[in-house]
């Protein structure tokens, strides 16, 4: 069986970090606002984590890693109808093999922060594809509070 090969890759927030090849994920369209940044890791920080805040952290650019969480975390009942031809470029999607990751706003006043359930990432992990897509209804907001809800994790 062959090892997936090591690659260090340079990061503005976590230093020097060594990912191998299956950890990997290509958005093909890239993101919203940056499409030409195609390549990313999840990386999560051991010692501070958080209410499960990870980092959406790309291979071409070394300082630009993004704030990510599983929305179910905030948001229990998130479920999202979206369009089968959008999810067609990252191939066959199951419950099995999706992961779905929104974005977090930490502003300095960490009781601002919220996460963005109008524009969730989708992960193909079996063939580590994924797309942003956006989600075209008022049921999820662009800016949905978390503090509480993560602070109330956190305490019970």
């Amino acid at each position: 069986m062959q090892k997936e090969v090591d690659m260090l890759i340079h990061t503005k927030i976590f230093g020097d970090v060594e990912i191998s090849d299956d950890k990997i994920i290509t958005f093909e369209n890239g993101i919203v606002g940056f499409p030409d940044l195609k390549t990313f890791t999840i990386l999560h920080d051991a010692e501070k984590s958080d209410g499960g805040i990870r980092f959406l952290q790309s291979i071409e650019e070394p300082g630009f890693a993004m704030p990510v969480m599983d929305p179910l975390i905030v948001a229990p009942d998130y479920d999202p109808e979206v369009e089968d031809e959008l999810l067609a470029p990252i191939g066959d999607v199951s419950k099995g093999n999706i992961l779905v990751l929104v974005t977090v706003r930490v502003p300095s006043d960490l009781t601002q922060m919220t996460v963005n359930l109008q524009g969730p990432f989708v992960i193909n992990v079996d063939e580590r594809k994924a797309c942003q897509v956006i989600v075209d209804t008022e049921k999820y907001p662009v800016r949905f509070p978390i503090y509480d809800i993560l602070k109330a994790r956190k305490d019970g």
